[in-house]
């Protein structure tokens, strides 16, 4: 079973982050800068808030307000939901999908260890599941090695082993 944890251990602990009082134009160039859709919003070492795409496409564009004048703390989401490293991938996805998320900061006695995306447990669910098709693809494989089919007589029977 995959746990957060391990995808941590392979796309890194790295968290983008901004303060409250900063300017949602800077969180916003943030994002498009280091190429992530989500900022956590840290007073400190303290999680107070997360600010996505979403919340600037929803709470400054269409409102018709200015980005640069706009502070994080206006539009930020404050009720940041976070998991333990030790959750599993699919805890994390119904989770995810009930709340309607996209992003799960990721918190260790009470600090901040990193981030996971939707897609970063999809590309994680995927490549169980081609790891099981391929273990499962070499079984059957190992088994047809053992068999001996005769289609003319319509038999099949276990091939000798020489050992």
């Amino acid at each position: 079973m995959t746990i957060v944890r391990h995808i941590l251990e392979d796309k890194g602990h790295q968290v983008w982050s901004v303060r409250r009082g900063d300017k949602v134009y800077d969180a916003i160039k943030m994002m498009a800068d280091k190429d992530v859709g989500a900022l956590v919003v840290l007073d400190g070492s303290k999680i107070v808030g997360i600010v996505t795409e979403r919340h600037y496409a929803r709470n400054v564009f269409l409102k018709g307000r200015a980005s640069p004048q706009t502070r994080v703390d206006d539009i930020m989401e404050r009720n940041v939901v976070s998991v333990g490293p030790d959750r599993s991938i699919e805890e994390c996805m119904a989770l995810m999908t009930a709340k309607r998320l996209r992003h799960l900061p990721v918190t260790e006695n009470g600090a901040l260890v990193g981030i996971v995306s939707i897609g970063d447990l999809v590309k994680s669910i995927i490549s169980d599941r081609e790891f099981t098709i391929e273990q499962l693809a070499h079984y059957i494989s190992g088994i047809t090695d053992l068999i001996d089919v005769d289609e003319g007589a319509k038999q099949v029977r276990l091939k000798t082993l020489n050992v």
